[in-house]
């Protein structure tokens, strides 16, 4: 069996953290057996390494080795691409195919991005790790392999679960043995050493001399906290070596390039899923922005209602001023809400019949007049009603038919047959 040390000079693993050596002790010990490991860790820690580690000491190190990333193959070939397919069994399909898990036959197969796996193919995947066996595409024809699997995920797993994104039983049928790789910023001693095996790399690479850091700039580097772990260290390191002409950097120069923010893909943690105003999908983003509306709504309901039954004085003015600035916003700050734009606020909430009656009832001078002429609709019928508007409107427009049946809210050709029909 190597050592932990031989296999880092072999697979050119930079690191003297005991974390890491755990994890390589672990997938030396694992590798001669057949059982399903789960790497985990965030993204850009180098999950790959391990499943070639495994592979490489095991048994099965002259069969293929084929790496999959899950992620990166559209949902609807996956299945193709694992299981093969037969010819005709879908549109394209215009040979047979075997899939990875048969080419892999006697060998390994690395699942990167487990996580990311439809739910149908867990199914599948499921069978494969239980039995050995699984069927091509367009087929009824059941074949078997001998393939051990890696599979590796940045996901959550536990909280994918609870969310249905991933099955429970396929989870603990992968997760046999678990193998973590801690994130950059918990191995500070390694980020300098990882810094000067790029910097040499990228020095032989573009045949330059090889950049270095002041005492000053290796602290800033250490205390950085990487969010993109060793794949984001590796570009800095590169992207300073093509465009620094000084081969020494300091602190300054060096912070130019090292990252703001964590903005980059990480473990999901439970704790930050679950906190509250979080969301899981954009499908719960839309349920709250509804719900607001709902509310809006609501409120815009009652204070057209309180407006229809109660007078309009000057306290239920006041009253209803913050709803109505809640609703439809200030378009001046320092504008100030007066009777003139609170009227305009009020006739924006109006039904179209209610904004007709009262565009009507302006032209009302006497307020007597008005209360009679109330009085006296409401003892009509509703024919009578109905002829009385179409009258008036007919007299607004100067008998042009058009414009009128656009007030009433009917097409022209209706307010003709009205016409005809009451003898008007």
């Amino acid at each position: 069996m190597e050592s932990p040390q031989a296999v880092k000079q072999r697979f050119e693993i930079i690191g003297n953290d005991p974390s890491l050596n755990r994890a390589i002790e672990k997938s030396i010990r694992v590798a001669p057996t057949d059982i399903s490991v789960l790497v985990t860790g965030e993204s850009g820690v180098g999950k790959e390494s391990l499943p070639k580690i495994i592979h490489a000491l095991s048994h099965r190190k002259h069969a293929k080795y084929i790496a999959v990333n899950c992620g990166a193959i559209p949902e609807g070939t996956i299945d193709s691409e694992l299981f093969g397919h037969e010819k005709g069994a879908f549109t394209g399909a215009n040979q047979a195919r075997d899939g990875y898990f048969k080419e892999a036959d006697g060998g390994t197969i690395f699942l990167d991005e487990v996580g990311e796996l439809p739910l149908t193919t867990q199914v599948r995947l499921l069978r494969v790790l239980e039995t050995g066996e699984f069927i091509k595409v367009g087929s009824s024809k059941v074949q078997k392999s001998s393939v051990r699997i890696v599979a590796a995920t940045n996901v959550d797993m536990i909280e994918a679960i609870k969310n249905n994104k991933f099955r429970e039983d396929l989870y603990y049928r992968l997760n046999t043995v678990e193998i973590n790789l801690s994130p950059l910023r918990e191995r500070r001693g390694d980020i300098h050493l990882l810094f000067r095996k790029f910097a040499s790399d990228f020095a032989l690479k573009y045949k330059m001399p090889t950049i270095r850091l002041t005492d000053r700039a290796v602290k800033a580097l250490e205390n950085c906290r990487w969010p993109g772990n060793i794949r984001q260290l590796k570009n800095v390191t590169e992207q300073i070596s093509v465009l620094e002409t000084s081969r020494e950097v300091d602190e300054d120069t060096l912070n130019h390039y090292l990252p703001k923010s964590s903005s980059l893909p990480s473990v999901i943690s439970k704790e930050k899923s679950s906190s509250k105003g979080d969301f899981n999908n954009e499908r719960e983003i839309l349920y709250k922005v509804l719900f607001d509306m709902k509310g809006d709504l609501n409120d815009l309901k009652k204070l057209t209602m309180e407006l229809m039954e109660r007078d309009n004085d000057e306290k239920f003015k006041e009253d209803n001023i913050n709803l109505i600035k809640k609703v439809y916003g200030e378009s001046d700050s320092k504008k100030e809400f007066t009777d003139e734009t609170h009227e305009e606020q009020l006739e924006i909430l109006q039904l179209p019949n209610q904004k007709r009656n009262r565009e009507m009832d302006q032209k009302i001078e006497d307020p007597y007049d008005y209360a009679e002429d109330i009085e006296e609709e409401e003892t009509l019928s509703l024919q009578d009603k109905e002829v009385e508007l179409i009258k008036k409107s007919l007299d607004r427009h100067h008998g042009k038919r058009k414009p009128a049946a656009d007030e009433l809210g009917i097409s022209e050709r209706t307010l003709y047959r009205k016409i005809k029909q009451y003898d008007l």
